[in-house]
Formats: structure tokens, sequence, C-alpha cells
């Protein structure tokens, strides 16, 4: 492994329910050291798989993945105590205070007690929870505790974090306050690998995107070049039912390289001359007898190249499959 590689995953496959269900397929990925890789993917795409497989959480059925240099499966034990893990849920204790559950993990990570009443002190206010560290977990908000979680998984000051769709259920004020804080960590040098479905959130933290489906790998590269690929713009047309948007995608599909794609009463293209192919579109929409509802015309987006790739929109992954190891939301370095 390059020396520059912080996570490197080869050929990683794993199956549930007795082979019944391939949540990896032969997966690969390299996370370079100091930056944000962002993992997307519809639901069941294998994300959540593959962050358990490279946090030591559960074993894959084949391939190999390295930390830092280390083998995730033969060196367990050393990965867990360089790597913290924020999953989907939070697995904070709500009955002890955000200074308790923070301490705890330190004393499970066999830290010092001096050391742990710092840094415990210290994450608090980083993640603005410093007047909330003396109250209990059950009385915080949603996001405090969300915060909190992340807070935890950092007490050890991992070089490398995994962030297993972090914001999920976050209120627009506590994602962005979240984004600032995987900033401030990027900025200090940790390697994070985050999965999410909020799209703005790939395109606002991670230098470089990998696009996975069906266990595999099917598109990689910066969000730029991800939304170069796709088109210089995306033609948006609402009719007035499904039924005339599928026939109508019919008539338009020669008007771009790429299969039109229809969503109830929306047909979207995605062109390179997007007013001329619009002009044409609308004449031809005219001539069919078609309602036109609405038009929209503008430059690719991370959804767009998403619903190009995997044929869906992207939504909040409540996809649990790998639960069925029994081990949901464990810390990673608990046995450290």
């Amino acid at each position: 492994m390059s020396s520059q590689i912080a996570v490197e995953a080869n050929g990683l496959s794993k199956t549930f329910r007795n082979g019944e269900v391939k949540a990896l397929d032969g997966f690969d990925l390299e996370v370079p050291r100091g930056q944000v890789v962002g993992l997307l993917g519809p639901n069941g795409a294998g994300k959540t798989t593959a962050v358990r497989i490279l946090s030591t959480i559960l074993q894959p059925d084949a391939g190999s993945a390295t930390i830092l240099g280390l083998d995730v499966v033969k060196q367990a034990t050393q990965v867990r105590r360089i790597i913290g893990l924020a999953g989907q849920y939070a697995t904070v204790d709500e009955n002890l205070t955000g200074y308790e559950n923070l301490t705890m993990v330190g004393r499970l990570c066999h830290l010092s007690k001096p050391e742990v009443r710092t840094r415990a002190t210290d994450l608090l206010d980083q993640f603005g929870l410093a007047d909330a560290g003396g109250r209990p977990v059950k009385t915080y908000s949603g996001g405090m505790r969300r915060r909190l979680d992340l807070a935890a998984s950092l007490v050890t000051a991992p070089p490398v974090l995994f962030l297993d769709e972090p914001t999920t259920g976050l209120d627009p004020q506590s994602r962005l306050a979240l984004w600032d804080v995987i900033d401030a960590l990027v900025s200090s040098g940790t390697t994070v690998l985050l999965t999410t479905q909020y799209l703005e959130e790939a395109d606002r933290l991670a230098k470089d995107i990998v696009v996975i489906d069906h266990g595999r790998v099917i598109a990689k590269g910066t969000p730029a070049e991800l939304k170069a690929d796709l088109g210089s713009t995306v033609l948006e047309l609402t009719l007035e039912s499904a039924e005339s948007a599928a026939s109508a995608a019919a008539s338009l599909a020669d008007l771009s390289t790429k299969a039109p794609h229809v969503d109830g009463p929306t047909v979207g293209l995605t062109v390179d001359a997007g007013p001329s192919v619009a002009a044409e579109a609308l004449r031809r929409i005219d001539a069919a007898g078609f309602d036109l509802i609405g038009l929209n015309l503008h430059e690719p987006s991370l959804d767009d190249v998403f619903l190009a790739l995997t044929g869906r929109k992207a939504e909040v992954d409540t996809d649990a499959i790998a639960q069925t190891s029994g081990r949901k939301g464990r810390r990673t370095k608990e046995s450290s």
C-alpha cells in the first residue's frame, strides 16, 4: 500500500441470509490521507456493510482491506486503536451526562484519567456542548446527541474516521455545524470516509466521490469530474401526467446520448447544447399535442449524477440489512 493511502480495499465481498443477499461484490476503494472521500449509493448498495468491514465490525467473505497499512482482519485490534466510527444511529447512553459518556469511552480505550478529563472537556467545547455537558443525554435534542456521538468517536483523536450517514435526521443548522467540525478535523490531518445520501453534503465536504451500487463501484472522481461526465446541461420537462411523460420521453430520446429519465410526470435529459435542445424539445412536445406544465434548464448537480448512474433518486438510507450481524452501533475501540 502507498504511504499516501489511508484506507484501501481490494475485492471485498460479503453476503447475508445464507448467501441470498450480496451486499458487496468485489468492492474496491482508496482513501488518500488527510482527505474526505464520499461514498454514495442508493439504499442497499453496500455502503454500511463496507464501513463495518473497514471498521472491523464485520469480516469479509473475500477480499482484503487495510487501514494505514494494518489488515482489518489479521490486525483488527491494532486497527481499532487508530480509527473512530460514528454510525447511522447515536450510541450514547442517555442516562449518563455528556461528559460521562465521553469519559466512559476514553476509559474503555485505556486513556489515563487526566487525559480523559482533558479530552472530554475539549470535545464538549469543540462541539458546542460545554453548557450541556453536565446534563443527562436524555434531555438533549437530536442534533445535540449526534454531535455528542461524533465527539465520542474522536476521544482518542483517531487519524482515520468513518462517518456513516452522520447528519441523518438533523435540522439544517445542526448539519451545517457538523460540516464545520468535519472541515476542522480534515484541516488538522484526519482522514474521513463519509457515507451519505445528502448529495449537497458530499459536494460540500468530499474531495473525491465513489458511487457504489449492488456492491460494486460504478463511478468515481471529483464532484466536478462526475458532473462534467454527465453533460453540460440538464433539461427537465414536466407534463400533465406520468403517461404523457413516458410517451414524450420516447420522442425525445434521440436528443441526448444518454437515455431520458422519467420520474412521474417529469422527463429529464442530459445534453451538451441546452438552449437549442430545449427549443427542439418544445417543438416536438407541441407537435405531439402534450400539455407542458413546466421547463427547467440547469447545470448538472450531484443529484443528476446519482440519478443517471443508479436510475434512482437519493433517499435517506434506512436499510439496516448489515445489522443481521447483531452488533448495531458498536463503538469501534471498545475492545482495544
